[in-house]
């Protein structure tokens, strides 16, 4: 009978040959995942929702895990009725209670994607093209959960024994806010995470070339400025400059909410930020991030600022305010001389510590109505805040960060750079409130992979040599000092 033999240092190289080995393999199987169009915008499309996360439960179930596919219940939706929500995987392999439990979450949903949308190739054939792996997903994230799974799939192929107990949450409703899942791990935080160490996420991509640590991300505060007036859509040449617009109103608050530079107007915004210390100033310095070829890729001739540690600050650790659109304003190509009844002005503001969303909800309203009442318009003014997701922030001397940059060097042979994320990913922040366990973001997608965009990939090397990075990181977390 064969057993299974303890990994050590040269049993890695063995896994990392397996991993090059079965790489067409690897890549095969991903093409299988983004061809099920999991689209978790559209409640009408759930059921590929579903469908994808019984082939991921599937592969799990092949590794010798248990698993099980918890129940979300249902969501009422904007025009009363309410759907069934996909469930959420829980699963577990074979466990030791002498190794150290890790917790992998992942999401198999993606956003929405058509070819005439200005993809090159159909975004659910994943396509190879100069080593790249174009398709919906590849890179957020069913690239990463699979390099998971692989990663698992290489230790057992060789009969040797995985240093960690390991343990998957994974989700399909991450791109439509991951409703209910915040419940769930409430329901399941004495259970299920009760035994976790660590949790990891692969849900993001790295600034540069160069591979890195994620520990921080901006929370994001959603707002919906509404302006009403007469009972009826008018017309401009009839009613125009006897009226007061819902349109003119809406532009002149939405205009006051940011200047030229990118600050935020509404008072006790800023106040709230939480100063910059030496140590991070530090950290900026040495991270790598080419500011001329960044813009080259992104598109953009200018930026906000000159140099590379202000552009990452604003981009990481300061708040920022965007605009997004305008419900109910005339958008169609051609003329239409109309004058709205209603609008909608929507916005966001990227939250960073010590930021507080409720107390920024109040911040905004206050400012909106004080700027709407000095316009003296007879028309009437709401504003609502339906997300509010705090930012999150890790330990860098955690020592799951000692784990994660031994791995880094052991596949890349570099120091990875330590990062921050200026996107919102809320169940961060829900599994340190609700679990208190150590967390990180162990990113494996390119700075140029497209996420959310026309043309989404992930490299076949990252693919693989993510692959090689999460089994090496299941050693070095078993080497650490065992609580």
């Amino acid at each position: 009978m064969q057993t299974t033999a303890e990994v050590s240092g040269s049993g890695l190289d063995l896994i990392f040959k397996y991993i090059d080995e079965q790489q067409n393999e690897f890549v095969q199987e991903l093409k299988e995942w983004v061809a099920i169009p999991s689209d978790s915008s559209d409640p009408q499309a759930w059921d590929k929702i579903v469908r994808m996360l019984n082939v991921t439960a599937d592969k799990i179930k092949t590794l010798g895990g248990n698993v099980e596919l918890a129940d979300l219940g249902s969501q009422k939706m904007s025009n009363g009725q309410s759907v069934h929500l996909p469930p959420v995987i829980l699963a577990e392999l074979k466990k030791d209670p002498k190794k150290p439990t890790l917790c992998i979450y992942g999401h198999v949903d993606v956003q929405p994607a058509k070819k005439e949308d200005g993809w090159t190739t159909d975004p659910y054939t994943l396509t190879e093209i100069n080593g790249n792996l174009y398709g919906r997903g590849a890179s957020d994230n069913k690239g990463p959960v699979l390099a998971w799974l692989h990663a698992v799939e290489a230790y057992q192929a060789l009969k040797q024994e995985i240093p960690v107990n390991i343990k998957f949450i994974i989700e399909g409703m991450e791109e439509a806010g991951s409703n209910g899942l915040d419940t769930l791990t409430e329901q399941r935080n004495m259970t299920f995470f009760s035994d976790v160490d660590y949790i990891v996420i692969s849900d993001n991509i790295w600034i540069s070339k160069k591979p890195a640590l994620t520990y921080a991300t901006r929370g994001n505060c959603f707002f919906f400025v509404e302006v009403e007036g007469q009972k009826q859509d008018m017309h401009s040449g009839v009613f125009g400059g006897s009226i007061h617009e819902a349109m003119t109103d809406l532009i002149a608050l939405l205009d006051s909410l940011v200047d030229s530079r990118g600050r935020i107007l509404v008072p006790g915004i800023n106040e709230a930020v939480a100063p910059l210390t030496e140590e991070e100033e530090k950290r900026y310095q040495g991270i790598e991030f080419d500011l001329e070829a960044h813009k080259k890729d992104s598109g953009v001739t200018k930026f906000l600022y000159d140099t590379k540690e202000e552009i990452l600050q604003h981009r990481w650790r300061y708040p920022s305010l965007s605009i997004h659109g305008i419900e109910g304003a005339f958008s169609d190509p051609g003329s239409k001389t109309v004058i709205p009844r209603k609008v909608i002005g929507k916005f966001s503001i990227r939250q960073v510590p010590n930021m507080d969303p409720s107390e920024v909800e109040k911040q905004v309203t206050k400012y909106l109505q004080k700027l709407f009442a000095e316009r003296n318009s007879p028309n009437q003014l709401k504003v609502t805040m339906p997300i509010g997701a705090k930012p999150w922030v890790a330990n860098v001397s955690d020592p799951q960060f000692v784990a994660g940059r031994r791995a880094v060097q052991t596949v890349f042979g570099v120091d990875p750079d330590l990062i921050c994320e200026g996107s919102t990913i809320p169940i961060a922040r829900n599994f340190q409130d609700v679990t208190g366990k150590s967390i990180i973001m162990l990113p494996i997608g390119g700075a140029d992979d497209g996420e959310h965009s026309q043309n989404e990939k992930m490299s076949r090397s990252n693919y693989i040599q993510g692959t090689k990075l999460f089994a090496a990181f299941f050693y070095e977390l078993s080497q650490l000092p065992q609580k």
